[in-house]
């Protein structure tokens, strides 16, 4: 055996000064094992139900590149003044920034952009046309977003509405404390102006023949929730009985007048949390929220209800409405087992009210597909696959109607 360098003797250095064999030093290019780097989303992108690049277009709002970022953002979400306003901000809770001190305000710049793009009219181009013909039923979130996006492809589109104005649950179900309707408005005629028909006052009451009789190569369903769930509770006297998504549909139409005292809403979702700030708008009274569920188990989303406790709205929990005499409420205490799951415990107790109204979810309205036997309809909404197809060729589904979380963001 030769006999070794005092270099390789003593080495006193992270690296050798030996100049001979890499093989030695175990460097160079002969290595074969080297790290793999995973190309992963950021958290706030991967928390995005509207599937935005919000790391792409932060860097450019950052960078005063203004409508570039818009441009972004409407690669995917064609409603970024609105969004900025009533999303529910998954991203914000995703944020890595949390954890050094609070998240980025994500949902506030995206609401400044969209506000700026209406400021400065910036437009989107349409694609070179396709020849085909696609149907849109429903000129809500889910609606209007897949005629943006068929338009910008360049799809010749028709969206059949059955209300009188476009927007669907934005302008029936979300009041204009919250979104105004100017910016509403102009979210909507961007997409008019892109080249979509929107017929208003046009219910579709066989889909099957629409498509035929209009020559329509494809249709894309987003027919919202509108049609309110329903509950027997025992009433004795004439207090006034009001559907939560009728109420809201009312005072988006200024025809309130018979909404007088105190109200009770029945309900813990987003919908009971309108209503209430609505009631509290309209007759200066605090209404209270009769919920079934314990506070953490609303079905409300947190800044829903936070709001809503801060307009001074009397939430209480773990109650179920037994029966009504006269002005007088009587209430059931619950108790939640330990999945959370809410019992009745034979406990009751009074309060007064003058009005109920039932917020308890809606359901869509699926008549029109009574002629397409091959669509599934289960548990109340249409059955999709991956590319969110029905069981019939051709005709697509999305927003309220399939089983999917029930929020602006997710139907578009």
């Amino acid at each position: 055996m030769s006999k070794k360098s005092a270099l390789q003797e003593k080495k006193p250095f992270a690296i050798t000064l030996d100049v001979g064999t890499s093989l030695l030093n175990k460097t160079g290019s002969w290595r074969t094992s080297r790290p793999v780097y995973v190309d992963r989303l950021p958290p706030c992108n991967n928390a995005c139900p509207a599937g935005e690049n919000i790391q792409a277009w932060l860097f450019e709002a950052e960078e005063g590149n203004y409508e570039a970022a818009w441009r972004k953002i409407m690669e995917e979400n064609p409603f970024p003044s609105i969004m900025g306003r009533v999303c529910y901000q998954p991203c914000e809770t995703a944020c890595n920034r949390v954890m050094l001190d609070e998240s980025v305000g994500i949902n506030s710049v995206e609401r400044f952009l969209g506000d700026q793009a209406q400021k400065y009219d910036w437009k989107i181009a349409v694609g070179e046309p396709t020849g085909k013909r696609v149907m849109v039923v429903g000129a809500g979130p889910g609606g209007l977003a897949a005629a943006y996006h068929l338009r910008r492809f360049g799809h010749e589109v028709t969206v059949f509405e059955s209300a009188s104005k476009a927007g669907g649950m934005l302008r029936w179900g979300i009041p204009k404390y919250r979104l105004p309707r100017e910016k509403l408005n102009r979210e909507i005629d961007r997409i008019e102006e892109m080249g979509v028909e929107i017929r208003l006052d046009t219910p579709v009451e066989d889909l099957k023949a629409e498509m035929e009789a209009g020559g329509y190569d494809a249709a894309f369903l987003a027919v919202g929730a509108h049609t309110p769930k329903t509950l027997e509770i025992p009433v004795s006297g004439d207090t006034p009985v009001i559907e939560g998504i009728t109420l809201l549909r009312d005072v988006e139409l200024e025809q309130t007048k018979y909404l007088k005292g105190r109200v009770v809403v029945y309900g813990g979702g987003n919908t009971a949390m309108d209503v209430a700030r609505s009631a509290k708008r309209l007759t200066g009274f605090t209404p209270k929220v009769i919920v079934r569920r314990a506070r953490e188990r609303m079905a409300a989303h947190d800044f829903e209800v936070h709001e809503a406790l801060e307009e001074v709205v009397d939430i209480l929990n773990l109650r179920t409405i037994k029966e009504i005499k006269g002005n007088i409420f009587v209430l059931e205490k619950m108790v939640p087992d330990d999945s959370g799951r809410p019992f009745p415990t034979g406990q009751f107790e009074d309060i007064e009210g003058d009005v109920l109204v039932m917020a308890l979810g809606q359901d869509s309205e699926l008549g029109m597909l009574r002629n397409l036997p091959d669509i599934e309809i289960k548990w109340g909404v249409v059955s999709v696959d991956a590319g969110m197809m029905t069981g019939h060729s051709g005709i697509f589904a999305g927003g309220d109607m399939v089983p999917s979380e029930r929020t602006v963001t997710t139907a578009i």
